[in-house]
């Protein structure tokens, strides 16, 4: 990975390959994965889900959404593993209509709570951009709950905000609406493309 990020060396980071061939890895894989998505929402994330949250609709998001996609080619997976567990995520969506190959959406970035403040996040996100790039994307895209946490990491990597959707979403452990900042950040093309 071309940027680099101070992240403990136990953690690695890695894109996450859905291989059939493997099929008891890949459903360990799904359980963690689903597991920080349980974690995360129970934290009160805004990552589009609120309690009450099973594990079983966490487990049903990544098989029945997002395996389909990371199959198809439309959805890069990236992980961090701390001793072969999966502590955290973010998805780079690439399904885009054909006028805005340029670009690409940033998803679901997920820690699991117990692994928080240790750089992931960064790391993640760091890698994903290298990713962007190799795929041609000199745009990335997001939203993320106004004031959060999430925010100011975003912010923290060069991420503009371009305004705020009052009342966008239900809150995690609310029946409240909460606002979403809108974010961007332009990436410069990989080397040889234009």
């Amino acid at each position: 990975m071309k940027n680099q990020v101070n992240v403990p060396s136990e953690i690695q980071v890695e894109e996450w390959h859905a291989d059939a061939s493997r099929a008891a890895s890949l459903d360990t894989e799904i359980d963690m994965l689903a597991e920080i998505l349980h974690a995360v929402v129970h934290a009160g994330a805004g990552v589009s889900f609120f309690i009450p949250f099973s594990i079983d609709e966490a487990r049903a998001f990544w098989v029945d959404k997002i395996l389909p996609q990371v199959r198809a080619g439309t959805r890069r997976v990236l992980v961090a593993r701390h001793n072969e567990r999966i502590v955290g995520t973010v998805q780079l969506d690439l399904e885009v209509p054909p006028n805005q190959l340029h670009r690409a959406a940033v998803a679901k970035l997920l820690v699991h709570p117990a692994a928080r403040r240790r750089g992931i996040a960064k790391a993640l996100m760091t890698a994903l951009e290298d990713i962007a790039q190799a795929e041609g994307r000199t745009l990335l895209t997001l939203d993320t709950v106004s004031g959060s946490n999430a925010e100011l990491l975003y912010r923290s990597l060069d991420f503009i905000a371009v305004g705020v959707i009052p009342r966008y979403a239900r809150g995690a452990l609310t029946p409240e609406l909460e606002g979403a900042t809108i974010m961007y950040k332009e990436l410069t093309p990989a080397e040889g493309q234009s």
